[in-house]
């Protein structure tokens, strides 16, 4: 691989501050991150964000094929000829917003692997992503800024634990890979980065709207996270009046001046399915009733 500040240089491009670029710039570090991904010639791989290809080259000698989504336009001719240069012809480069990617019409019959390191302005944006879409998708290895990789991995009780560790852990298994140290790229970052691996869980014992209220519950419980659940989920987007919170959580076996912080994804899972049968009965219209 060519160094990227090279590349760029060459080609009188520069990274762009506002996508978040941080180009690995290390290709041993790239060749131990598809190492540990056990990607085989049965996989299919999804990359996002390729850049200029320092993962997307040692991925495709790995796999059976990648499709690479890149979103700035100026970097796909410098990463074709990259490849070019190296003899690869089994990956395929989109050029758009991964935020508007359908996964599950680009997988077909096949299960994704997903890679990719992410720009850091967006990257819970992108998780939040493929969980909604992780029906079609075996698992993903993403790499985050470190603090952030910490939140998302964080247990119940700590400090850190947050509505993106709880949906995280709800819908994946999480396994830390490795730290990259920030000498490993071009531009250097101020901070360190984290791989995590995510193995994608389905739970069949919710419906997909019953998992979406989920979530909209996991929201509501954190969106003031140093308050009670009683007070914290009252008066949010999902207009609760504060008896009929008192009244899910007690049907939930859930202490209301406990916080979210507290909380673990079966407890979740149970106010969710609170609110769903209070909903069926028709118990939220009664309860807009209570000043």
């Amino acid at each position: 691989m060519t160094h990227p500040g090279r590349l760029l240089k060459q080609n009188k491009l520069f990274a762009g501050k506002e996508l978040g670029q941080n180009f690995l710039a290390d290709s041993s570090t790239a060749e131990m991150i598809v190492e540990k991904t056990g990607i085989s010639k049965t996989s299919m791989v999804l990359e996002i964000g390729p850049g200029l290809g320092a993962l997307t080259i040692p991925l495709a000698r790995a796999a059976a094929g990648v499709i690479a989504v890149e979103k700035d336009r100026r970097l796909i001719p410098l990463l074709e000829q990259e490849l070019a240069e190296e003899g690869i012809d089994n990956v395929e480069i989109l050029n758009r917003n991964f935020l508007k990617t359908d996964l599950l019409n680009m997988a077909e019959d096949k299960k994704l692997v997903v890679v990719g390191n992410l720009p850091y302005n967006i990257s819970s944006q992108i998780l939040f992503r493929l969980i909604e879409q992780r029906a079609c998708i075996e698992k993903a290895f993403l790499m985050f800024q470190k603090e952030l990789a910490m939140r998302i991995a964080a247990p119940p009780g700590s400090r850190s634990y947050s509505r993106l560790s709880a949906v995280a852990q709800y819908a994946s298994v999480i396994t830390c890979i490795a730290h990259i140290a920030p000498s490993c790229f071009f531009p250097r970052p101020e901070v360190e980065s984290t791989i995590l691996e995510f193995d994608f869980i389905c739970d069949n014992s919710l419906s997909r709207d019953q998992e979406y209220l989920l979530f909209e519950v996991m929201k509501a419980a954190f969106s003031k996270r140093r308050k009670s659940l009683k007070n914290s989920m009252a008066g949010t987007e999902m207009k609760f009046e504060k008896p009929f919170v008192e009244m899910i959580l007690e049907n939930a076996g859930i202490d209301a001046k406990r916080r979210a912080e507290t909380l673990n994804v079966d407890e979740f899972k149970s106010i969710a399915m609170a609110v769903w049968q209070a909903r069926q009965k028709g118990l939220d219209n009664e309860y807009k009733n209570f000043d």
